[in-house]
C-alpha cells in the first residue's frame, strides 16, 4: 500500500555520503554555503532544551496568521501555494494557445479549466447536468438493482457503501487482484457519527444533518429534512459496522482472499457476484480480496433493514455531495459551509482559479505535470537527489548491520529487502496517455464524469496484465512523497524538491536534516510496523524470527506510549497506534540521515556557520521543516483521521529520541526535552 510522508512532503540534497576516495564535493555545491536556517524566527524567550519546536519557530508562530481560505499553514502548504500560480500560468497558456490540436493534452487542459471558470454558464445550468443521474437513482425499483447502481456511481466518482478496485495482490505482488473495501460515509470518520459524548462531535453531526437537508433542498426536494435524518441514521449504521483506522492499519487482517463463488456466505442477502459483474470485474477474476469481511456482513444486514426510499435518498445525497463544487453558487457555498467552515474552521473559500487548478490536476495530473517539469524542474536537481537517495540507503545498510536488537537471520532478510528498494525521483519515465479522455469546453459536469470514468476504467483494465512498474501514484507537481510496499518503492515528486526541503545554496547539514530525513522517513516505511510485514518482492510475508519480532514490538510499544501523551488541543490526544508508522518513519529517518551526514564529512569537522555547529544546523533543519499552525476544527480532524502526528510533535517527539541532539544542544536531566536513555526509542 502507498504510504505518504504527510497530508501533503520531500526533496533533494548535495554532497555524497559514500563519497569518492578523493572526497570530491558533489558537482554544483555552493562555494560559500549559507546555513539554511531561518534564524529570524528563533524565540529566545523559549529554551531549546524545553521546547525545541517553539524555540526555533516561535516568532513565526506568534506573528503568522493562517490565511482565511486555509485550515492550516506551514512549510508544506506555503510550498503548495507557491507552486499553484506556476500551474495556473501553464494552464492559461494552454487555454490561450490558438495552435493546439484537438484532442491534445493542451486542448484538454485549457478546455477543462475554461469549463470550470465559466461561472455564468454553470449558474444558468443549475442541477440540469445531473438530471440524468438523479433520474437513474429515482428509477431504482427494488433492492436487486442496487449492485448495478453502486457500480455506475462508483465509476463517476460518487461515494458508495463499498468500493471495488484493482491493485497488486498483497501476497502475490506480480499480479493484479480485485479488492472490495468499506466506504460510503459523508463525514471524515466513524467517530463523527459514534462519539456523541464528545460535544464537538455531537455538534458537527447536527450541522451535518442540516447540511444534507440544505443540499437536498437546493435540488428541489420538498421533504429534505426528513430525508436528511434518515440518511444520517443510515450512515450511522454503516459507521457502526466499519473498522477503525487503527484496525485498518493491519495489512494481514485486511487481506481476506475470498473465492467469488463463496462471497454469498458473507452477504447472503446481497448479490456480490452481481456487484462484481456490474463493476466490470466479474468475468475477469475467480477470487477477490475483501478488506473488512465483518463490514460486508454488516452492510448486508443494514441494506435488508433499510427501506428502499432511504437508500435512494442516500444515493441522491452522495451524488449531489460529490458534484456540488461543479454546480451553481448556492451549492458551492453550502458545500463549503460544512466541509470548509464546520469541518476545518476555514472562513473563506479559495479563489475559483485555485480550485480550477485543482480540478485540472485531478483529471489531467500527469499531462499538467509534464509541462510543469519542463519549466520548473532542472535536470541537475534530479541528479543530486539520486545521489542523496543512494547515500541514505547506504547509511541504512550500515545501520542494519550494527543493530544490537536484531539477530543475523532477520538482518539478512532486512538487507535483502533494502537492496531491492526502487527510487523514483521527479517525474515518471513514461507519461500517462489521456487519448481516451474526452474534454469539452462547455460541459463541466460531463468533463468531471468522464475524467472519473477514465480513471476508473484505467484501473479496472489492469486486471490480467503485467504489473506496471513505471506508474506513479502522485503527480510531479504534488508537494509530498510516498512509499509503496507492494512495489517496494520510494517516490519523490519534483515539486517537493525545493526549499525548505532542499536548499541548493545551503551547507550540507541543513539539507541532510531536512530532505535527508525525509528520504530516510520514506525508506523507514519499508521497515515500520506495517512495511516490515512485506518482503523485498512486495509480498506480505513474515521474514522475522519470533525473538526479533518481540523485540521490535517492545520498541514500537514504547513509541506508541510516547505519542499517546501528546495533546495538541485540550481534550484531544495524538493516537499513538494510528500514527505509529509515520512516527517510526520520522524517528528512523532522522537517525539514519544523521549517520549519512556524518559519513559525508569523511572524518573532517563541519564548518561553523552563523555561530552554529554542523550538528546544530542538522537538527534545526529538521525542526524547521515541521513549522505549522492549524485551526482547532482541522486539528480535531487530524487526530481522528490522519496517520501523521501534528507538526510540533513530529519535531519534538522525534528529537527527544536522538542521542546526538542531546549533545548538540546540551539537553540534560530536568529539561522538558529530556528523556532518560532507557526511555528513548532507537529502532533502525
Amino acid at each position: 500500500m502507498k504510504r505518504t510522508l504527510l497530508s501533503t512532503l520531500i526533496l533533494s540534497l548535495l554532497t555524497s555520503v559514500a563519497g569518492a576516495a578523493d572526497n570530491a564535493a558533489t558537482p554544483g555545491a555552493p562555494a560559500h554555503p549559507v546555513s539554511g536556517i531561518d534564524t529570524q524566527y528563533i524565540d529566545q524567550s523559549v529554551r531549546a532544551q524545553d521546547d525545541f519546536f517553539t524555540y526555533l519557530n516561535g516568532k513565526w508562530l506568534k506573528t503568522t496568521e493562517i490565511p482565511s481560505d486555509r485550515s492550516s499553514w506551514g512549510t508544506f502548504i506555503k510550498l503548495r501555494e507557491d507552486t499553484t500560480p506556476q500551474l495556473r500560468g501553464i494552464i492559461e497558456a494552454d487555454q490561450k494557445d490558438t495552435h493546439k490540436k484537438a484532442g491534445s493534452d493542451a486542448q484538454k487542459i485549457g478546455d477543462l479549466y475554461t469549463s470550470f471558470m465559466d461561472e455564468k454558464k454553470v449558474e444558468a445550468l443549475g442541477t440540469r447536468p445531473l438530471a440524468g443521474e438523479l433520474q437513474r437513482i429515482r428509477a431504482l425499483k427494488d433492492k436487486k438493482g442496487i449492485p448495478a447502481l453502486v457500480a455506475h456511481l462508483s465509476m463517476i466518482g460518487v461515494a458508495t457503501p463499498y468500493g471495488i478496485g484493482v491493485a497488486q495482490d498483497a501476497k502475490e505482488s506480480t499480479k493484479y487482484a480485485a479488492y472490495v473495501r468499506q466506504g460510503g460515509l459523508g463525514m471524515p470518520d466513524r467517530d463523527y457519527y459514534l462519539k456523541l459524548d464528545d460535544k464537538r462531535m455531537a455538534d458537527t453531526r447536527a450541522k451535518y444533518e442540516r447540511h444534507v437537508a440544505n443540499i437536498l433542498g437546493l435540488a428541489g426536494d420538498k421533504d429534505a429534512a426528513a430525508k436528511a435524518r434518515a440518511i444520517v441514521a443510515f450512515e450511522t449504521e454503516l459507521a457502526k459496522a466499519q473498522w477503525t483506522k487503527v484496525e485498518l492499519r493491519d495489512p494481514n487482517k485486511s487481506y481476506n482472499k475470498t473465492a467469488v463463488a463463496r462471497l454469498g456466505e458473507l452477504t447472503p442477502g446481497y448479490d456480490m457476484k452481481a456487484a462484481l459483474a456490474a463493476a466490470g470485474v466479474g468475468n475477469k477474476v475467480d477470487y477477490v480480496i475483501v478488506g473488512q469481511p465483518s463490514y460486508l456482513s454488516g452492510l448486508d444486514r443494514i441494506l435488508a433493514d433499510t427501506d428502499l426510499a432511504t437508500i435512494k435518498s442516500y444515493f441522491e445525497w452522495q451524488l449531489l455531495r460529490e458534484y456540488a463544487p461543479y454546480l451553481s453558487k448556492a451549492f458551492v457555498d453550502e458545500n463549503f459551509d460544512f466541509y470548509g467552515k464546520t469541518l476545518t474552521g476555514v472562513t473563506e473559500n479559495r479563489p475559483r482559479w485555485k480550485i480550477g487548478v485543482s480540478v485540472v490536476e485531478g483529471a489531467l495530473g500527469e499531462a499538467l505535470g509534464r509541462e510543469y517539469v519542463a519549466q520548473y524542474f532542472p535536470p541537475e536537481r534530479k541528479a543530486r537527489m539520486e545521489e542523496l537517495v543512494k547515500n541514505v540507503l547506504a547509511a541504512y545498510k550500515e545501520s542494519i548491520d550494527g543493530l544490537d536488537w536484531m539477530g543475523a537471520d532477520t538482518k539478512k532478510e532486512a538487507q535483502a529487502k533494502l537492496a531491492r528498494f526502487t527510487p523514483k525521483i521527479g517525474y515518471p519515465s513514461q507519461w500517462r496517455d489521456y487519448t481516451k479522455l474526452a474534454i469539452k469546453r462547455d460541459d463541466l459536469v460531463g468533463n468531471v464524469e468522464r475524467a472519473a470514468t477514465f480513471a476508473y476504467n484505467r484501473n479496472l483494465n489492469k486486471l490480467g496484465k503485467p504489473i506496471d512498474r513505471v506508474e506513479w501514484g502522485m503527480t510531479p507537481q504534488t508537494v509530498n512523497a510516498y512509499y509503496n510496499s507492494r512495489m517496494n518503492e520510494i517516490v519523490f515528486p519534483a515539486a517537493i524538491l525545493q526549499p525548505p526541503f532542499f536548499n541548493a545554496q545551503a551547507d550540507d547539514a541543513v539539507n541532510y536534516g531536512a530532505i535527508g530525513a525525509v528520504i530516510g522517513h520514506e525508506i523507514g516505511h519499508g521497515f515500520d510496523d506495517k512495511g516490515s510485514q512485506s518482503d523485498g518482492e512486495g509480498n506480505l510475508r513474515n521474514w522475522w524470527t519470533e525473538q526479533d519480532q518481540t523485540r521490535f514490538k517492545a520498541k514500537t510499544d514504547m513509541l506508541v506510549k510516547q505519542y499517546d501523551a501528546f495533546s495538541p488541543l485540550e481534550g484531544y490526544n495524538v493516537n499513538g497506534a494510528l500514527t505509529l508508522g509515520e512516527n517510526i518513519g520520522d524517528n528512523s529517518g532522522l537517525a539514519i540521515a544523521y549517520k549519512a551526514y556524518k559519513i559525508s564529512l569523511h572524518g573532517q569537522p563541519a564548518p561553523v556557520i552563523d555561530g552554529l555547529t554542523g550538528d546544530q544546523r542538522f537538527f534545526m533543519g529538521f525542526a524547521q521543516v515541521w513549522r505549522s499552525k492549524m485551526r482547532d476544527a482541522a486539528q480535531i480532524q487530524q487526530v481522528k483521521t490522519d496517520p501523521h502526528s501534528p507538526g510540533q510533535f513530529r519535531a519534538n517527539g522525534t528529537l527527544r529520541n536522538q542521542a546526538a541532539f542531546y549533545e548538540a544542544f546540551g539537553i540534560k536531566e530536568g529539561d522538558k526535552m529530556y528523556l532518560k536513555p532507557e526511555e528513548r526509542v532507537t529502532i533502525w
